[in-house]
């Protein structure tokens, strides 16, 4: 049985563990409908329309499969590793979509001694259930190669039409979540009151930014603020990002919410001079030179690459001091 050869590597107990049953094939045939679908509201309308075939738990996983990612985030499938674990493919469909997702939490906890040789059998495992196509798509969705057309401000669309709610209420609940499965799971299961509830800053959870809204000159901008109080600052290109401070713990993250605490030492040593003893800052950071120049936006965003030479980097902007990462706040 498909469990029972991943619950003998970690020690589940079937008996309490209840699996989904909806199809994977049936989220592959709905993923391949809305990738051949040009329109945003038809795609829209497909994708509202495969979520209500779906209980509360299925939705959690269909949505991040559906835009291209799994819940687990990433976790360390390669070609390699996918090579290593070819398998013939099934001829009749069988496998559900919370199979496959407890196949994902296996090998994402699979660590230590001899874990390669246990995350390929139950990748294995996992692809050997599987059809040619929920293969093709089980490998594009684990090598981040899937592309449908279901990006998130569609499947945010897609889900409000679901669950019968403002599309602004379910962004705005994105905005606070993690997760946009969490955010279908609850707009589907309990509606308006649910998302309310998932609408809370806490420190240490990023939330998503605030986009600004376009327009083609300041008359047209006054016009659609519609009598506020504005301000105006001039526009330098930094690298978005969101601080959170508890006492002297502060926490660096992107736009993209991945924490880059380590890679702006001098944004962090800045903020725990702050009095305020907790607070969440959301602005751009900027390196500046000796001179208190801001140096060309590439190399601000160097600081953000996957190799990492922080110190030298800052040996590059100069002499330390306190103009030279300068945290810029977004009117």
């Amino acid at each position: 049985m498909f469990l029972s050869s991943f619950a003998k590597f970690e020690g589940f107990a079937l008996s309490e563990k209840r699996i989904p049953v909806s199809l994977l094939a049936d989220l592959v045939h709905a993923s391949q409908r809305i990738g051949a679908t040009a329109g945003r509201l038809a795609k829209v309308k497909e994708l509202s329309s495969y979520l209500h075939t779906l209980q509360p738990e299925e939705v959690e996983i269909a949505v991040p499969y559906l835009s291209g990612a799994v819940k687990q985030g990433r976790i360390g499938i390669g070609y390699s590793l996918l090579r290593d674990a070819t398998s013939s493919a099934a001829m009749k469909p069988t496998l559900s979509i919370g199979e496959v997702s407890h196949a994902l939490d296996v090998l994402a906890s699979t660590r230590g001694a001899g874990s390669a040789a246990r995350r390929i059998a139950t990748l294995r495992e996992l692809l050997s259930r599987a059809t040619s196509d929920e293969q093709t798509f089980l490998v594009r969705l684990l090598t981040e190669e899937l592309r449908q057309g279901a990006l998130e401000g569609v499947m945010i669309e897609a889900i409000a039409a679901a669950a019968g709610l403002p599309v602004a209420d379910v962004r705005r609940a994105a905005m606070y979540s993690k997760s946009l499965g969490t955010v279908a799971r609850v707009a589907l299961r309990e509606g308006a009151a649910g998302l309310e509830a998932l609408m809370r800053l806490e420190l240490f959870s990023p939330v998503s930014p605030m986009l600004a809204q376009t327009a083609t000159d300041v008359a047209e901008a006054l016009g659609l603020l519609d009598g506020e109080v504005v301000a105006f600052e001039w526009k330098m290109d930094g690298a978005r990002i969101q601080v959170h401070k508890a006492g002297d713990d502060v926490r660096v993250y992107t736009r993209g919410l991945n924490e880059v605490t380590s890679a702006l030492p001098e944004v962090v040593e800045a903020v725990r001079t702050f009095a305020a003893p907790s607070l969440v800052l959301d602005g751009e950071t900027i390196a500046f030179d000796a001179s208190g120049r801001p140096h060309p936006f590439q190399s601000t965003m160097r600081r953000f690459g996957r190799k990492l030479d922080v110190e030298g980097l800052r040996h590059i902007a100069g002499e330390l001091s306190g103009d030279e990462a300068r945290l810029l706040p977004i009117a």
